[in-house]
C-alpha cells in the first residue's frame, strides 16, 4: 500500500489520485517485485494515525513534517524526496518599497494559519534571519490563497507562501514579486515502513533516480507534478523537525 497525502491543497477524488500516482506505484513495485496499490489519505488525522500504527507500507506526503515524524516517531525509513526542494517565499506587491528583510521589521506580515506547516517554515526562516515573529505584527489567514488578497487590499505588507503553492506559481499574474526565498527543505518525502530490507530500499531509490531517463519515467514524474526524486536528503529531513521547533 502506497498512501498518498497531498496536504490541504490536494484533490478529494480517489479515482483522480489513483490515476495520478499509479504509475509511480508501479515503478516502485517493479523495483522490488511486488504489486503496490495507491490509497488516498484525505485527512491529516488519518495520515498521522496510519503512520503511528504502521498501516502504510509506503507513504508520500506533504507537508513534509508528517513523513519526518513518521521517521522520527514511528520507525519509518527514508526513501527519497521530490525535486525541487520546498521554500518559504516572502512576497510583496511589485510596487512595494521593501527590498530586503530588514525593511519588513515592524510591518504587517501575512502568514497562513499559525498551526500550519508553512507558518512554522516561514517562522523558522525569519527567526534565522533575525526576525522574531513574537515581536512582529502578524496577520493570520486560513489559506495561502488569501495572502495576495491581503496584500492587494493593504491588509498586510509582506506575505509568506510555499514555493510549490498555486500562489507562488501565479505571481506574475497577481502583480507580486519575491522579496526573499528561504533555505531549501525536503519536499513531498517518500518513506517506507520498517518491514522493508536495506536492499529493497536501495532498489526503490535506484528506480526513482532513473525515472527521468526514460519516456515512461518522465510521464510518471509529469503526472505527479515533480521534476524527479532526490535520494540524498535524509539528513536534512531528519533535521527538519528540530529546525521547525517541533
Amino acid at each position: 500500500m502506497l498512501a498518498i497525502s497531498e496536504g490541504s491543497s490536494g484533490g478529494t477524488d480517489h479515482a483522480r489520485v489513483i490515476a495520478k500516482y499509479q504509475g509511480l506505484a508501479d515503478a516502485i513495485g517493479q523495483s522490488i517485485g511486488q504489486k503496490v496499490n495507491v490509497v488516498f489519505i484525505r485527512e491529516f488525522a488519518a495520515l498521522e494515525d496510519g503512520l503511528k500504527n504502521q498501516r502504510f507500507d509506503l507513504a508520500i506526503a506533504r507537508p513534509s513534517d508528517y513523513p519526518a515524524r513518521g521517521m522520527r516517531d514511528h520507525g519509518y525509513q527514508y526513501v527519497a524526496s521530490a525535486r525541487p526542494d520546498g521554500h518559504c517565499m516572502l512576497i510583496v506587491p511589485k510596487d512595494s518599497p521593501y527590498r530586503t528583510l530588514a525593511d519588513i521589521k515592524g510591518k504587517r506580515i501575512v502568514l497562513p494559519d499559525a498551526a500550519s506547516y508553512m507558518a512554522k517554515f516561514c517562522g523558522a526562516e525569519l527567526r534565522d534571519q533575525g526576525i522574531d515573529l513574537s515581536k512582529e505584527r502578524i496577520e493570520w489567514v486560513r489559506e495561502q490563497g488569501a495572502v495576495p488578497f491581503y496584500l492587494n487590499n493593504k491588509f498586510g505588507d509582506v506575505g509568506g507562501v510555499a514555493s510549490y503553492s498555486g500562489v507562488a506559481k501565479a505571481l506574475n499574474n497577481t502583480d507580486h514579486r519575491v522579496l526573499h526565498t528561504s533555505v531549501s527543505q525536503p519536499y513531498f518525502p517518500l518513506i517506507a515502513n520498517q518491514s522493508f530490507t536495506a536492499a529493497q530500499i536501495a532498489a526503490m531509490q535506484s528506480a526513482l533516480r532513473a525515472l527521468p531517463e526514460t519516456e515512461p519515467g518522465r510521464d510518471v514524474l509529469k503526472n505527479v507534478g515533480i521534476q524527479g526524486f532526490d535520494t540524498s536528503t535524509e539528513k536534512r529531513l531528519r533535521n527538519l523537525l528540530p529546525w521547525l521547533g517541533l
